[in-house]
C-alpha cells in the first residue's frame, strides 16, 4: 500500500513523507524546508524518527524546500536526489557520496518504491516535481510551477492521488500589500499557480481512479483554504476525497 503525509506546506516550509508499506517499509522525503529540530518534531508527530527515513528528493533550490537537507543527510547518512541544476543552485555543497543526480522522466527505485522526476515551469535552476509508485498505486506531486504543460500532464496521467499547489486566488492576490514585482513573480509563467489554474490541471487528469487530492503550498496572504477547497471541487465533483494541507501542520497520512 501507497500513503503519504504532507509534514507542512507553504512559504515557511515544505515536506512531505512518502512511504510503500509491507515487510519493509520504503520511506521517501520529498524536499526539507524546515529546520532540523522542526523536522525531527513533525517526524515524531508522524510516528517515525531519522532513521525511518530511506531517501530525500529534493525539487528544487529554494529556501522552503531545501532547508535542512544537506545537515539531514550527512548526520543520518540518506541519500539525496536533485537535479544538477538545483546542486548548482546551492552551490554544490559535498554530500560525502550521498548525492545521486535526478533526471527528468528517469524512473528511479529505493526499496519497493519507484518514484519518477520531471520537468516543471518555475524560476529554478532545473526543477522536478516526481510521481510515486509501489506498483499498485500512483501519486503525483505537483507544486511550485507557473503553469501546466503537456509533459506534466502525461505524468501525472492515472494517478490515484495528487498533492497539488494551490497557491493563490487571482482577485486576493491582485488586491494584496505585494509590490507589483512581486504579484507578476506569482502569478506568471514561471511562478506559482492559482486555484484556477490548479482546478484545470485536476480538471485534465480526472478519471474514475483519482481517489484523493490534497490542495498544497497555499499562501497564507492570498488565499483561504475554503476557496482552494472550492475549486477543487468544482473541477473534481465529490467522487474525489479533497483535503487542503496545513502550512506549519500539513495533513494526516493519506492513503493512495
Amino acid at each position: 500500500m501507497l500513503r503519504f503525509k504532507s509534514l507542512g506546506s507553504g512559504s515557511t516550509g515544505n515536506a512531505t513523507l512518502v512511504e510503500a508499506t509491507g515487510l519493509w517499509p520504503t520511506r521517501l522525503l520529498v524536499d526539507c524546508g524546515l529546520g532540523i529540530r522542526q523536522l525531527s518534531m513533525r517526524l515524531a508527530e508522524a510516528g517515525l524518527c531519522e532513521a525511518d527515513i530511506d531517501g530525500i528528493f529534493i525539487t528544487h533550490e529554494h529556501s522552503d524546500h531545501i532547508g535542512c537537507a544537506h545537515k539531514f543527510a550527512l548526520r543520518h547518512r540518506v541519500p539525496v536526489w536533485m537535479s544538477r541544476g538545483t546542486s548548482e543552485g546551492i552551490g554544490r555543497p559535498d554530500f560525502d557520496g550521498l548525492l545521486h543526480t535526478a533526471r527528468d522522466g528517469q524512473a528511479i527505485e529505493l526499496g519497493n518504491l519507484q518514484f519518477t522526476p520531471f520537468t516543471v515551469p518555475h524560476d529554478a535552476r532545473e526543477p522536478l516535481q516526481l510521481t510515486c509508485t509501489d506498483g499498485a498505486s500512483k501519486l503525483g506531486l505537483l507544486t511550485d510551477l507557473g503553469h501546466a504543460t503537456s509533459h506534466l500532464l502525461a505524468h501525472l496521467a492515472q494517478c490515484h492521488a495528487l498533492l497539488l499547489e494551490c497557491n493563490h486566488d487571482a482577485d486576493l492576490l491582485d488586491q494584496s500589500s505585494y509590490p507589483p514585482f512581486l504579484k507578476r513573480r506569482v502569478a506568471g509563467m514561471y511562478g506559482h499557480l492559482s486555484n484556477a489554474a490548479a482546478g484545470e490541471i485536476a480538471r485534465s487528469v480526472r478519471h474514475g481512479g483519482l481517489r484523493q487530492l490534497v490542495a498544497a503550498h497555499l499562501s497564507q496572504q492570498n488565499n483561504r483554504p475554503e476557496l482552494a477547497r472550492q475549486a477543487m471541487l468544482d473541477a473534481l465533483g465529490s467522487s474525489t476525497d479533497i483535503e487542503v494541507a496545513d502550512a506549519g501542520a500539513g495533513t494526516r497520512w493519506l492513503a493512495v
